[in-house]
């Protein structure tokens, strides 16, 4: 279950930094094209979360690949924003936190899954 959230999650901010990356540029602090390449890069990892989320049997290394690359997503994010290399509003600074917080819970949840396997 923890896999499919975090697909459908993860999917749908990847939409919404696609459709919106011109409002939120401003409000995040963001600029468009790093927004366009993140929604892309979400995208296509929603997809691969849901690959391994939905199969009858769940794939212990795929899984505990997924469990790598969020905790990769969460230590990246708050490098990016400690070092100042995107330039983010406080708005932007704040939901760079709370995304990583909520990867790192999806993490958590794989990882107590990967645990009752």
């Amino acid at each position: 279950m923890a896999l499919k959230l975090d697909a459908v999650a993860t999917g749908l901010n990847g939409i919404a930094y696609l459709a919106f990356a011109t409002v939120l540029d401003s409000f995040f602090g963001v600029t468009t094209a790093v927004q366009y390449q993140v929604g892309a890069l979400l995208l296509l990892y929603a997809l691969g979360v849901l690959a391994v989320g939905t199969r009858k049997e769940i794939n212990r290394t795929r899984l505990m690949a997924v469990i790598v690359a969020n905790l990769l997503w969460v230590v990246v994010s708050l490098v990016v924003l400690i070092s100042g290399a995107l330039s983010p509003t406080g708005v932007g600074a704040i939901w760079i936190v709370l995304q990583s917080l909520t990867v790192g819970g999806f993490a958590a949840l794989q990882y107590v899954g990967l645990k009752r396997l």
